[in-house]
């Protein structure tokens, strides 16, 4: 599967700072100093509806990540995947009379467009779950034959007691993971499981529903998790610097995730650090596919909205934040994108190299997106109330915003 192109990062003078980045595990700040190459792993979208802002702000945090990487003099190693099937596409499919794949397919295209849009940089491997399963079946027969996993009316389920880290990457304890498990995709009250939370790894065969060659295991599909961990192993090895997504993944998603690697490789950690993006809401409730309560990129771009100031309006925002999606957001965003090119326009200006290291640092710290924001308006008020002789600011200052916050002046 292919991702979308990349635009261009400016090259800055001078170099970026290390990392430091909040860690779910851990509930800690950890300093990343990483490889020559950083490796970055982010869960993907399952497509059967278009991009909404909550989707565009996890991944505008990520993409931050890859920038200040970038500027630190790193090259990124990026993958993401695409769950492209699942129960929820399958029924969306059934819902709206349309074949699976095209819907996938489809609602894949239109993702690439509004990334491409909003300058997103592009994963250098983009690896769907279709095109994963040969990958995925060994591993599935290789935890089952290590006693990791076991078999109930043909599915195939990984038993959490056979990892001694399950549970360190949320810290929730049995009831919440529970809870949660129901509430996002697992099955804890199916009969004859010997855990509630131990996760399907395998899903025998369905009538009317899509599957493949599983060996041993049988016709089928595979489960959720063990998706991602296949594409992360084949691309990214053990230990990988970021594992990444939304809040909503920290469980069950990664955290079975994790177990997953571990239990295959007898090594740890499976990432050195799990980072997660807040939610949006509008109206009062988190935007989700499922309420219907959503935003989507795609639409903004239609009504002409600049995706230059869609992204402004998430980097508004600091990534672990939960916040509401509004019109004053956008209209705020708006303004703020108008005084910065109406401030780059001039050809000179205030010197601009203390700003870019203001956004440095600011970025540094856990991505502290509107602490990057001020300081580029700090510069822009200076320009429009004082000026300045420094002949290459504004080219200075368009070339940070671009290269580090991926906004085109």
């Amino acid at each position: 599967m292919y991702a979308w192109p990349a635009s261009e990062v400016p090259a800055l003078p001078g170099k970026g700072r290390d990392l430091r980045i909040h860690d779910t595990a851990t509930g800690e700040l950890v300093t990343l100093r990483t490889e020559e190459t950083a490796r970055l792993y982010v869960c993907g979208i399952t497509p059967y509806d278009a991009t909404h802002i909550g989707h565009a702000a996890t991944y505008n945090a990520f993409d931050l990540v890859q920038r200040v990487w970038l500027d630190n003099k790193r090259q990124v190693h990026y993958v993401q995947n695409v769950t492209d099937v699942d129960d929820p596409l399958l029924e969306r499919a059934v819902r709206d009379g349309e074949d699976w794949t095209h819907l996938a397919e489809r609602e894949t295209a239109l993702f690439r467009e509004d990334m491409t849009a909003l300058r997103m940089l592009p994963p250098k491997h983009y690896v769907g779950a279709v095109e994963a399963i040969p990958r995925i079946v060994p591993l599935v027969e290789r935890l089952r034959d290590a006693g990791a996993a076991y078999e109930l009316d043909g599915d195939v389920y990984f038993s959490v007691a056979s990892d001694s880290h399950f549970g360190e990457v949320s810290g929730l304890d049995a009831a919440a993971m529970r809870m949660l498990s129901a509430e996002r995709g697992g099955d804890p009250d199916r009969p004859g499981k010997k855990n509630p939370l131990d996760p399907m790894l395998w899903m025998a065969a369905r009538e009317s529903e899509p599957s493949w060659d599983g060996a041993s295991l049988g016709p089928g599909r595979p489960g959720w998790h063990i998706e991602c961990v296949a594409i992360a192993l084949e691309h990214l090895g053990m230990g990988f610097d970021i594992q990444g997504g939304g809040s909503d993944l920290a469980f069950p998603h990664h955290e079975m995730g994790a177990s997953h690697a571990q239990a295959l490789t007898g090594e740890y950690p499976f990432a050195k650090a799990y980072v997660h993006a807040g939610m949006v809401a509008l109206d009062g409730e988190k935007m989700s596919k499922s309420k219907g309560n959503l935003v989507f990129v795609s639409q903004l771009r239609r009504d002409d909205v600049d995706p230059a100031a869609i992204r402004l309006a998430l980097l508004s925002h600091h990534y672990r934040e939960d916040w509401e999606w509004t019109a004053s957001v956008l209209e705020r965003a708006q303004e703020r994108l108008a005084h910065w090119r109406a401030a780059v326009s001039r050809p000179d200006g205030p010197a601009a190299e203390p700003f870019v290291e203001q956004v440095r640092d600011a970025l540094a710290d856990d991505l502290d997106a509107p602490a990057a924001l001020e300081a580029v308006d700090r510069w822009a008020a200076l320009q429009r109330a004082e000026g300045g002789s420094d002949m290459g600011a504004p080219g200075v200052i368009s070339r940070a915003v671009d290269a580090l916050l991926g906004v085109a002046l």
